[in-house]
This record gives structure tokens, C-alpha cells and sequence, in this order.
């Protein structure tokens, strides 16, 4: 074999490697799980050198950009609904699976409050922060609560919705709202813990939230990336970290 031609081989095999050690996975995120994803993702391309992006947003958002042909691999959502909407358009590889159960809770950064369904109605409170329940999970699951204790009507003018959880912590860490709805993990997590105080909600008064995750087809080739970090989420060491941001697991 000519020298020449050894060359060309050797830079093809190197190009070849460099793509596939360069495969990028995308993963559509819902925003309660902004804090425990970013956990997830440094552990896993510690593991397996496999780099990953995330796209934070409602998981109605997500789940209409998805179908418009945005370029995700992975949607891991706050419930099961939006995945399997995804499955039911043939958008995904196999039927959506549960990877956690989140909490709910109430939470604010006001040094003279104290969180409570009761102080909710008090008059010094003039903004309550909430996900838009059309598409977020966490605000479906608050405005139950509201419900089920007879507050959505009474507390409705004083409810400020944000587009995401993100956006609705937003509204609390800024104090643009003196308390809000948002989930345990946010709470929980390095990036949040010990600001404000929050409060724990009773479960029983909002339909149990199980996030669900999907991989998602992209044209006819398999992301290997995806289905590695897919099959990562299932396993022991992801879900000691999801319980860490205050996620229970599947039961």
C-alpha cells in the first residue's frame, strides 16, 4: 500500500471515531426536572463519555415542539400524558416509562411568612405563584390542591402563572410573587436549598404525579447516545440521585 493512500486511511478511521465520540444527545426536559437533570447528565458522561444537552420547558411545550419536528432524542416529562401523546403520534420508539414519582410544594423567600394552604388567603399576600396548568403538570396538580381545600375561587385573583415551574420559581426567588406552587426537587436541590421556607403538600390532595420518559425517532438511524442514556435513567445510580432531589421511585 502506497503511503498516500495509508494516510487517507488513518484520517478516515480518526474522522470516524472524532463523529461517534462527538454523538450529542438532546434531551427534552421538563422543568421540575431542570436541577436533578443537570446531576444526571454529569454523572452520566463521567460514566460514558457520551456529552448531552438538555431543553428545559413545560411538558406541553415540549410535547407540541416535539410534534412540530424539533430535534430532541429523549423527552423526559413531568407526567405520563404528554409521553404517551408522543407514542400515540408514532413519535417514539416504545411506549412511554415511569422513572419517578414528584411531590408537591409550597414555598416562598418572605422571611415574615410562613408557608401554609391558610396563609395563602391572607391579605399580605397579593401574588401566588403557579405553572400554567394547561401545560404544566406541577400547576394541574396545584390547582387541585387549591380545589380540593376550596381555594381556586377564592384565592383566583391572586394566582400568577408562569409558563413552566422555571418560570414560576422565577416569580418566587425574585419575590415578584410572595409564595408559589413548585415541586421537592427544586427545593432540594444544591442550587436552592436553605433559601426560603417551603411547605410540605399532602399528597392525597393531588393526583399522583409519575413522570414518564420516551426515546424519540430522528429519521431512520438510532441514536445510540439516547438509548444509553435512556436505559442509564432505569438504573440504580440515577435513581439514588433522583432520590436525593426528593423523586420516590416507581412502586
Amino acid at each position: 500500500m502506497k503511503p498516500i493512500h495509508y494516510l487517507l486511511l488513518v484520517v478516515m478511521a480518526l474522522t470516524g471515531c472524532q463523529a461517534g465520540n462527538n454523538e450529542k444527545v438532546t434531551i427534552a426536559t421538563a422543568a421540575n426536572m431542570q436541577f436533578a437533570m443537570e446531576a444526571l447528565i454529569k454523572a452520566f458522561e463521567a460514566e460514558s463519555g457520551i456529552a448531552c444537552q438538555m431543553v428545559v420547558s413545560s411538558s406541553g411545550k415540549l410535547t407540541a415542539q416535539i410534534k412540530g419536528g424539533a430535534p430532541y432524542d429523549i423527552f423526559v416529562a413531568a407526567n405520563v400524558k404528554y409521553p404517551k401523546a408522543i407514542h400515540d403520534a408514532g413519535l417514539a420508539s416504545a411506549p412511554p416509562k415511569i422513572y419517578a414519582h414528584g411531590a408537591l410544594v409550597l414555598w416562598t423567600l418572605d422571611d415574615e411568612l410562613s408557608p401554609s394552604l391558610e396563609m395563602l388567603s391572607d391579605p399580605n399576600i397579593s401574588h401566588i405563584a403557579i405553572a400554567n396548568p394547561k401545560t404544566a403538570p406541577y400547576g394541574l396538580a396545584a390547582m387541585e390542591v387549591l380545589k380540593k381545600n376550596k381555594l381556586a375561587e377564592v384565592l383566583n385573583d391572586k394566582l400568577v402563572f408562569g409558563e413552566s415551574i422555571s418560570q414560576t420559581n422565577q416569580y418566587i426567588l425574585s419575590k415578584s410573587a410572595e409564595m408559589g406552587f413548585t415541586s421537592l426537587s427544586v427545593v432540594k436541590s444544591p442550587r436552592m436549598i436553605g433559601k426560603g421556607k417551603w411547605f410540605f403538600l399532602n399528597e392525597g390532595d393531588y393526583s399522583p404525579i409519575k413522570q414518564a420518559a420516551v426515546i424519540i425517532k430522528r429519521n431512520e438511524s438510532e441514536n445510540s447516545g439516547a438509548i444509553h442514556f435512556y436505559e442509564y435513567l432505569f438504573t440504580e445510580e440515577a435513581q439514588k440521585i433522583l432520590k436525593e432531589y426528593g423523586y420516590q421511585m416507581p412502586r
